[in-house]
């Protein structure tokens, strides 16, 4: 499955209202760890089945990542049901993303 790109517009119908878990990465352009994360989270959503993948830029979308309190990056969220079901902050293997999402 492709990763979506995430915002503000999109945020409550891709995530929130989500019948599948999403894992969303919060990142930025200027970012060494997240630019290494990106290829590692579009990977992974070849891979799965049943997971929905987004990708979400902080510096255009700054209220998400506010109300969510991401003070670093990346950091992933798992959203199930509409709420934060895990997450992790800093560059994440492959593996430890299928911990997060418990795949």
């Amino acid at each position: 499955m492709a990763v979506l790109t995430i915002t503000e517009k999109n945020f409550e119908t891709e995530v929130l209202n989500s019948e599948v878990p999403v894992l969303v990465d919060f990142w930025a352009v200027w970012c060494g760890p997240c630019q290494m994360q990106g290829p590692i989270v579009d990977e992974l959503a070849e891979e799965t089945e049943g997971v929905k993948f987004g990708k979400l830029n902080v510096d255009e979308n700054i209220s998400l990542a506010q109300r969510y309190g991401v003070a670093s990056i990346p950091t992933l969220l798992v959203f199930k049901d509409g709420k934060i079901a895990a997450s992790a902050v800093g560059l994440q293997s492959k593996e430890g993303l299928k911990k997060l999402l418990g795949i």
